[in-house]
Formats: C-alpha cells, sequence, structure tokens
C-alpha cells in the first residue's frame, strides 16, 4: 500500500478546511452587519461542511490504519500521520506526508482563530443587546426605606392628634 490514498485524503481535507475557513469569515461579515438571514443559510453550509470533514476524517483515519498494518505494525486507536511519516519508505514520501499534514494544520489553526474571533463578537453583540434592554426596562419602584429615611431626616408621619 502506498501512502497516495492518504495524501489524496489529506488534500481533500485541507480544501474542505479552506471552504469552511470561507464561511467563517463570511459569518465575521454577516455578525458586523447583522444579516440574520444571511447567518442562518451560512450555518446550514457550516453543517454540511462539517459533515463531510467528518466523513472524510474517517477514511483519513481507516487509510492511516490500514497502511500502518501493511506495514505490520499494530496501530493504536487513533493512528496518525506522524506514525506514517515514521514508517514511510523513502525520504520523499515523508517529506510529502510533512507538507500535507503542515498545510493542514496551519488551515485549521487558522480556522481556529477566525472562529474564536466570531464567538468573542456574537458574544459582545449579546451583550450590547442585553444592556440596551436593560435601559429600556422600566426599573422597579424601590419597596424597601432607604437609609435616610429610616434614620429620621426625611421621615414624616402623619399621626393627627386631634381625636
Amino acid at each position: 500500500m502506498s501512502i497516495e490514498m492518504i495524501l489524496s485524503i489529506m488534500d481533500k481535507l485541507e480544501k474542505m478546511h479552506k471552504s469552511l475557513l470561507e464561511l467563517a469569515y463570511k459569518k465575521t461579515e454577516f455578525i458586523k452587519t447583522g444579516d440574520m438571514d444571511g447567518l442562518d443559510q451560512l450555518l446550514k453550509d457550516e453543517q454540511s461542511h462539517v459533515a463531510a470533514i467528518t466523513q472524510l476524517e474517517q477514511q483519513r483515519q481507516q487509510a492511516v490504519t490500514d497502511y500502518l498494518k501493511a506495514k505490520g505494525i499494530a496501530s493504536a486507536e487513533h493512528a496518525t500521520v506522524a506514525q506514517v511519516m515514521e514508517v514511510a519508505d523513502t525520504p520523499i514520501e515523508q517529506l510529502k506526508l510533512d507538507e500535507a499534514r503542515k498545510k493542514l494544520l496551519l488551515v485549521i489553526e487558522t480556522l481556529k482563530h477566525q472562529n474564536d474571533l466570531n464567538q468573542k463578537m456574537i458574544f459582545q453583540s449579546l451583550q450590547f443587546v442585553n444592556m440596551t434592554l436593560d435601559m429600556l426596562r422600566p426599573q422597579p419602584d424601590q419597596i424597601n426605606y432607604s437609609q435616610t429615611e429610616v434614620r429620621g431626616s426625611t421621615l414624616k408621619t402623619s399621626f393627627d392628634s386631634q381625636a
């Protein structure tokens, strides 16, 4: 078995993650403009991307496991590309795997950063909405006496002693 299958799957994973990253950039714009309809549609697109990535990741995992088994290595529960690199036949294969792994990790790291930014922007938007709602709500009348009323400086009684 060659590493070509693993490289092909990793290339597809990188493309899907790049596409997901583009959606994350669009999400940032929708959050900035407050376009809820666009954001709703984008979330549906994101879900289909995540499903495809999950499927590709399962294929990658299986291909890595199969490669390691073909080399006579009993793999752990989660076989990695790094393990494949250690037992690759040639330095060129190792280099190709390392390059594909680094490119994929770079896209994933960028995607994480963009998603963190989007999450912070949404949180700030929610804080702003809550603050605005708090300012618009009528404040309840104070039920308890204040400190000055209890001490008698403004406390007045309406007791009529002419009875």
